[in-house]
């Protein structure tokens, strides 16, 4: 009995020895989080319960059983079951305009005339000092008549203080004489790839369209560099609430760019940027002798370009008129000779071409353009923005000439009440065809165009599987043959719109090697009801292997 007791107390000793012997073989990590469904969103879009996060990366995939076995962690997340993704990436959007435009009068969603002055009015009480009074998001779409407003009203009510108010899509505005004035904008002041609109006897009625609303936007003060910063944490504040973890910012200058790099390095901008730039001479003689930069946070490859405005103002150009305008086509903004020499520039650099193209006329224009400056260039991932009304005829020509389809799917739901009155029943089958443009290059990168549309990216992801707005109409889906898959609209935010921006070695799947870019859900995106998508909260926003966002606390403030 004295053999076995001391037999067993060496065994105990072996195994209490072994068990020492495995902890301290341990790899170290600093995150572990065990116990969710995690959507790779890997090639193959394989399912994971578990990852390591070490030094803001992610280091290895599995299980929630080989994992804890292999890896000794500083800080351990039980996920309960929840469900983590890539984090979202909006591969199209306006983050510096919409962070600046926080200051400003929030007329989306109203349903008059009569409702947006009074919102307008509400703001300027808020603000009764502000030099200027500017607002965003009316659109005359969704008011009894449909027609555009005139600035009689708000020369009446604001005569003394400048106005300027945007259209939701940002390519039309509404000034007030006062505005009109300081910009020295007359009837008769000349103006190319724009309206500045007049009524029957010639008179200011106020609208301006594209390049118009520039004459009068360049009077409005820049913010003080104070007033910048808080504009763009409060944005980010907002964006991490949603999950976007990586922003496509469209149409920046270099000083735009110094700012939200300056906050980045300071540790107060968490969010990760590819921003595109605005083609002006200054940009250009800046940029391009230097090449493209990549960092973890911050990539700048690329040029934003305007052929035309959008739809909704009737400036996209289209190919044939209007069906409910039809002595009006729309219009470039520039000649067609600045596309072809500007695409022959930037051909002999390694930074992309990326165009806002809504009518299928520019769109045929720059692919064409696109095709004959790259000559069968396989892999520069120039891309079209938009890419909203394209030829049937012209499809092919994105998977001929390799570019990027970069696209919103809200546009198509929340355009879809008026687009056949401004195209036709033919054209508008080949509008917002999301499926199509996929089978052409095989991918299709997703953003919102926010503050065009809503930031949240499940409002897209909705769009693009169900083809339905916030009210699930209509039954059935909006064109739904180019609905995409649950899968591709996954891949669209996260791996392909990373794709297109040249980061898909670095972001976008949850695999050893990648940013710890992550955000938890409670809703299995994959097979939820549509009707759960858009309501479905973010619980947590990980940048980096850490916390950004968490829905108990709301951001984490530096």
């Amino acid at each position: 009995m004295q053999l076995v007791y001391k037999l067993g107390s060496a065994f105990c000793l072996l195994a209490a020895l072994g068990v020492e012997s495995c902890q301290s073989k341990r790899e170290s990590v600093d995150l572990l989080v065990t116990n969710a469904t995690v959507y790779t969103v890997d090639s193959t879009f394989s399912k994971a319960q578990a990852f390591a996060v070490r030094d803001g990366r992610f280091v290895a995939v599995g299980t929630t059983a080989d994992l804890q076995r292999r890896y000794q962690a500083a800080q351990t997340v039980d996920a309960q079951e929840q469900f983590i993704y890539p984090g979202f990436y909006d591969a199209h959007c306006h983050f510096y305009r919409y962070a600046l435009g926080l200051r400003s009068a929030n007329l989306v969603g109203a349903t008059s005339w009569a409702e947006t002055v009074g919102r307008l009015s509400q703001h300027r009480q808020q603000q009764p000092g502000a030099t200027w009074l500017t607002g965003r998001g009316w659109d005359q779409n969704d008011w009894p008549g449909q027609r555009y407003p005139t600035k009689d009203t708000l020369d009446k009510l604001f005569p003394n203080v400048p106005v300027l108010i945007a259209r939701v899509d940002g390519h039309a505005a509404l000034a007030n004489q006062k505005a009109l004035d300081l910009a020295g904008v007359t009837a008769t002041t000349p103006i190319s790839g724009g309206v500045i609109g007049r009524d029957a006897q010639g008179r200011l009625t106020g609208l301006l369209v594209d390049n118009a609303v520039k004459l009068v936007a360049a009077k409005i003060p820049e913010p003080s560099p104070a007033e910048a910063d808080a504009a763009l944490l409060q944005g980010q504040q907002n964006c991490l609430a949603v999950g976007l973890t990586s922003l496509a910012d469209a149409g920046l200058n270099k000083p735009d760019i110094d700012r939200m790099a300056a906050l980045q390095q300071a540790g107060k901008l968490h969010l990760r940027l590819y921003t595109m730039l605005n083609p002006t001479p200054e940009n250009k003689a800046y940029y391009l002798p230097k090449g493209p930069y990549f960092s973890d946070n911050l990539t700048i490859s690329a040029f934003k370009v305007y052929a035309d405005g959008a739809l909704g103002s009737r400036g996209a150009s289209l190919l044939a008129p209007y069906t409910d305008r039809p002595a009006e086509r729309g219009f470039l903004l520039q000649h067609p000779e600045y596309y072809r020499a500007l695409a022959k520039e930037l051909a002999a650099t390694k930074f992309q071409m990326n165009t806002h193209a809504i009518g299928d006329s520019s769109n045929r224009l720059l692919l064409d353009i696109y095709g004959a400056a790259l000559h069968g260039q396989p892999d520069r991932r120039w891309r079209i923005e938009h890419a909203q009304v394209v030829s049937r005829a012209d499809v092919p020509k994105f998977g001929q000439y390799h570019i990027v389809p970069s696209v919103q799917p809200t546009h198509a739901t929340s355009d879809m009440y008026w687009a056949g009155e401004r195209l036709g029943a033919q054209r508008l089958k080949y509008a917002y065809a999301y499926q199509d443009l996929l089978k052409q290059y095989g991918q299709v990168a997703l953003g919102s165009d926010f503050p065009v549309e809503d930031i949240n990216p499940l409002y897209g992801f909705h769009a693009a599987v169900a083809r339905q707005d916030a009210k699930n109409f209509p039954a059935g889906g909006f064109q739904p043959e180019n609905a995409l898959t649950r899968e591709q609209a996954l891949r669209g935010m996260t791996t392909w719109a990373a794709h297109a921006a040249f980061e898909d070695k670095r972001k976008g799947q949850i695999k050893p090697g990648m940013l710890a870019d992550f955000v938890i859900l409670k809703t299995d995106l994959l097979t939820a009801p549509n009707e759960q998508l858009r309501t479905a909260p973010v619980q947590q926003t990980w940048i980096g292997g850490k916390q950004v966002f968490t829905a108990k606390n709301q951001a984490i403030k530096n």
